[in-house]
């Protein structure tokens, strides 16, 4: 299972820039995975640094471990399952005064996709299951599929995959599972691709955002993301660097929005003279528009095409620059 967690980091030397990792600091990868950005960072870090790794799945710590071990043994680290959702709770139990870097890469990696019994590809039959952490949650996408009304999963379909016949599909599904359950991800996979209109079922497969919206709805991505990010710049000591790797649009409108209501200074109305609202920016975000993989990068992963890479810095308290600014990185493009 180790060498399933095998995988490229996206835009690594983008983060690398970005972050711009140095020894002695304290590193949270709040998606830790395979540890493919954890190991290069850890390099950077030297043995005065530590990591701190955070994921759901006990395979992704497991494989993890092991590359980090054999990347950088010097350097200190401490791994825990769990949710980035809960990143209080996790920071507080480890006794951190705080952390210089924070790294989200969102999604489900390519391991997950890759082991057909996650039920995460409607490529490859399995159990429609879609938990990042099967041990913890109990909320199943057969269930979803099976248990949720019409319009409710309309809603999912639309709202969560950008899924523009969601209507249809739903409609599909549920006069599906009124001749038996769905229980395997191949078997909604045709429920899908049939509900699309004959025109519309070439190029890439009919299901992928229902897909997607199933395993955002299952393990509470986005949700789990606001609280999260929001815990993370909380942790972040004075001139600490954040990023975020978003897949989607509704993840990057997220990481969007609250950088840019932490960067803001005064709020009031401009019809005052004076401002009464004390609102001062807590971040510098470094990266005007988000950053986005070379076409080489594309070519050689895939599964890197629709990466997003946004970056902010902590300022000082009071909202003041810090001392040792970050050097500006690429600016990536507008999208």
């Amino acid at each position: 299972m180790k060498a399933a967690y095998r995988h490229v980091p996206v835009l690594l030397g983008e983060v690398l820039d970005l972050l711009d990792p140095r020894g002695g600091e304290v590193y949270v990868d709040g998606t830790l995975g395979g540890a493919g950005h954890a190991t290069a960072i850890a390099e950077r870090l030297g043995p005065e640094g530590l990591v701190v790794g955070i994921d759901r799945d006990p395979t992704a710590l497991e494989a993890a471990a092991s590359a980090l071990e054999a990347a950088a043994p010097e350097v200190p680290r401490v791994l825990c399952q769990g949710s980035f959702a809960e990143l209080d709770e996790i920071l507080v139990g480890r006794a951190l005064p705080g952390a210089d870097l924070f790294l989200f890469d969102l999604g489900v990696s390519s391991p997950q996709l890759d082991v057909a019994d996650r039920g995460f590809s409607y490529h490859r039959e399995a159990p429609l299951d879609m938990r990042m952490d099967p041990g913890e949650r109990t909320l199943t996408a057969a269930e979803v599929v099976n248990t949720y009304n019409e319009a409710d999963l309309a809603r999912i379909l639309g709202a969560y995959g950008g899924e523009r016949h969601a209507r249809r599909i739903a409609a599909a599904i549920v006069a599906a599972r009124a001749k038996r359950a769905i229980g395997t991800t191949t078997e909604l996979a045709r429920i899908v691709a049939d509900a699309y209109p004959a025109r519309e079922r070439g190029g890439r497969h009919p299901a992928r955002k229902t897909f997607q919206a199933l395993r955002i709805e299952v393990n509470g991505e986005l949700d789990a993301l606001s609280k999260g990010l929001e815990a993370a710049v909380r942790w972040l000591l004075p001139g600490g660097r954040i990023a975020v790797i978003s897949y989607h649009s509704l993840e990057d409108r997220i990481v969007k929005r609250l950088f840019g209501e932490l960067s803001k200074g005064c709020i009031c109305p401009p019809e005052l003279p004076v401002c009464v609202c004390g609102h001062v920016p807590v971040v510098d975000v470094l990266t005007s528009r988000p950053v986005t993989p070379a076409p080489e990068e594309v070519e050689a992963n895939p599964r890197a095409r629709s990466a997003k890479l946004r970056v902010a810095r902590k300022r000082e308290p009071g909202g003041a620059s810090p001392r040792h600014p970050v050097p500006p990185g690429p600016s990536g493009s507008a999208e």
